[in-house]
């Protein structure tokens, strides 16, 4: 499965910006599905935003009006820029495609702590 390497985490108060960015060890132009994942304590990873490969984009209910999502597929990688964080915005945020998701394989990811 394609490795993800995901940056750009830290911590930030809430109501200020974060943007993530993640890169693909290989090509993402023929990936169906990408998205931006985030996992809580003992938790699984939820769809947090993603891009299908006609530049749809889709947001959880949570993020809509405050998370951006972008991939580029010359460079593969995609962006998060994320607006007015909320403390439920924390967590671990991870890349990975569609079957990367079904067949359970996920990167290191990049932690975000937003304080309130």
């Amino acid at each position: 499965q394609v490795r993800w390497v995901e940056s750009g985490g830290g911590l930030v108060e809430a109501g200020g910006p974060l943007r993530l960015s993640c890169v693909a060890a290989a090509s993402t132009r023929n990936m169906n599905y990408v998205g931006w994942y985030r996992r809580g304590p003992g938790k699984q990873p939820d769809l947090v935003a993603g891009v299908n490969r006609n530049g749809d984009v889709n947001y959880a209910d949570s993020v809509k009006g405050r998370f951006t999502v972008s991939r580029d597929n010359d460079k593969n990688t995609m962006t998060l820029q994320m607006n007015n964080l909320k403390p439920e915005d924390s967590g671990v945020y991870y890349c990975n495609s569609d079957i990367g998701v079904y067949v359970d394989r996920w990167g290191q990811g990049t932690q975000v702590i937003v304080s309130s």
